[in-house]
């Protein structure tokens, strides 16, 4: 996995590499501005193109001048560079490569107020305004060009972070961003770019080696880590000869009520094909149809004889389980046997009403709520960032893993470290992916994985099923990706 970085860390990170490298900070700045210009090349191939650079007079400007520099280089015909000059100061990489950029023929233009820029016809802007670190909202004349760029609707390519956007901390919506379709940022992404509302500020972004150093990077203390394809195959055990049913465990699903059968079919359709030697879902008698129709691999229990749960690897409950009388018992049933538990949907809902029992859920029990549940949960918040803080204390508070389920879904393990997937996509926005991302979590549990690996394994793999069946669709159902779930995970077994 890797670490992410705050933008204080991101400049330790720069400062340990310039010193134990042996390089000076201009030669990073050109290899993060090489880089930065290798990816623009493959997003804007048309050499004709004209292209706007606005540059401050930081370190982010800096950058934005070298880039320039490298494009003219490159063959780009119509490059412009526009200093902003809202700033007195300046730093001495600013100053170098300002001096670069006039040595290499480009004649940049000073601008003094946001006006200036109002008849700009360029096709592409590239946003080096202002870098990460910024703790405060735009305001003034910073406010007024971004207001200005974005009323353009250009394509705005952004160096590192879009102006004004904070790399960490609460996004406040009333704020003002340069918005970029694309950001190119160096060496990581910032924290933010995984919540909603960055929306505001871009579309997507890329990330660019740029050389900094990984081993300095990777010892940093920081409570967030992305996962990537090779966390995931590092941990994934092959199956091995001699191996059989009981080896991966044993999993119950309880869920379901006779017109929510759907949800328990979907959540067990994924436990069966994520790899669970047992799957036994316990459902009204009126689905037992429904359920050796579509899934004759799985068993069934009627839900007066759940009266022992200890042959069981992992149990969930919530989907389509219902708020009645009948399902509050139903869960304070559960939480006696003090096993820990996959908490779903409806299950969630009933502890969000009934607070007490979220007193009695097990150590080592898994929370899978989407916002609105998190928030009937543990309050309203106001931001993203208010809200992984809450979970990452809520998680720590009742010993569980939370999966807090966002594009961008966030694990948090019961020391309030947060794992942040990478896979998915809207096409997956569809009714009954949340059932089938609670049956992957069961299924793993079952194979004994413990629950944070369990969690971030069936986030993953249930992000990147979607991921391959959206290259060729527009939206993705939840059956299909029950159904690809076994594809995608054999593709990621060394």
């Amino acid at each position: 996995m890797q670490n992410l970085l705050t933008s204080e860390q991101m400049r330790s990170t720069d400062a340990f590499t310039i010193k134990n490298k042996g390089i000076t900070s201009i030669a990073l700045m050109e290899s993060a501005s090489i880089a930065f210009a290798k990816a623009f090349m493959e997003e804007v191939k048309d050499k004709t193109t004209a292209i706007a650079v606005l540059s401050g007079k930081g370190n982010n400007g800096a950058d934005g001048l070298a880039i320039a520099r490298l494009l003219k280089d490159a063959g780009y015909q119509q490059v412009s560079v526009y200093l902003i000059l809202f700033s007195s100061r300046e730093t001495e990489e600013y100053r170098i490569n300002l001096n670069l950029l006039k040595s290499s023929g480009l004649k940049p233009i000073d601008i003094n107020s946001p006006g200036q820029l109002s008849t700009l016809k360029d096709e592409v802007i590239i946003d080096a305004v202002l870098g990460s670190g910024l703790n405060k909202a735009l305001e003034g004349s910073y406010r007024e060009l971004a207001e200005l760029v974005n009323a353009l609707n250009r394509k705005v390519i952004a160096v590192d972070v879009p102006t004004g956007f904070p790399t960490e901390g609460i996004i406040n919506e009333d704020n003002v961003y340069l918005k970029a379709d694309l950001v190119i940022c160096f060496q990581r992404p910032k924290i933010n770019f995984f919540f909603p509302e960055s929306a505001a500020a871009l579309t997507r972004f890329q990330v660019v080696e740029i050389g900094l150093d990984e081993e300095f990077i990777q010892g940093l203390d920081s409570p967030y880590q992305l996962i990537d394809a090779s966390a995931i195959t590092d941990l994934i055990k092959p199956r091995k000869s001699f191996s059989h049913k009981g080896t991966y465990g044993h999993a119950l699903i309880v869920a379901g009520q006779e017109d929510t059968m759907g949800a328990a079919l979907l959540a067990s359709r994924a436990c069966l094909h994520g790899g669970a030697g047992l799957t036994t879902v316990s459902i009204p008698e009126s689905g037992l149809t429904a359920l050796n129709a579509a899934l004759p691999e799985v068993m069934y229990i009627s839900r007066n004889k759940l009266a022992e749960l200890k042959k069981f690897s992992a149990v969930a409950v919530g989907p389509g389980l219902g708020t009645a009388d009948e399902s509050v018992n139903l869960l304070q049933h559960l939480l006696q046997f003090k096993v820990p538990l996959i908490i779903d949907a409806d299950a969630l809902n009933i502890l969000a009403k009934y607070q007490e029992l979220l007193q009695q859920v097990t150590e080592g029990s898994v929370l899978t709520p989407h916002m609105k549940e998190f928030d009937h949960l543990f309050g309203t918040h106001s931001s993203w960032w208010e809200r992984l803080q809450t979970a990452r204390k809520k998680a720590v508070e009742i010993k569980c893993v939370i999966i807090l389920k966002n594009q961008y879904t966030f694990t948090i393990d019961q020391n309030g470290k947060v794992t942040i997937n990478s896979t998915g996509n809207p096409a997956m926005a569809q009714g009954g992916m949340g059932d089938t991302l609670t049956g992957l979590v069961s299924s793993f549990l079952a194979q004994h994985y413990t629950a944070h690996q369990a969690a971030y394994i069936a986030c993953y793999l249930h992000g990147k099923a979607g991921d391959e069946l959206a290259i060729e669709r527009v939206s993705v159902t939840a059956s299909q990706l029950g159904d690809q779930i076994p594809v995608t995970l054999k593709g990621l077994i060394k």
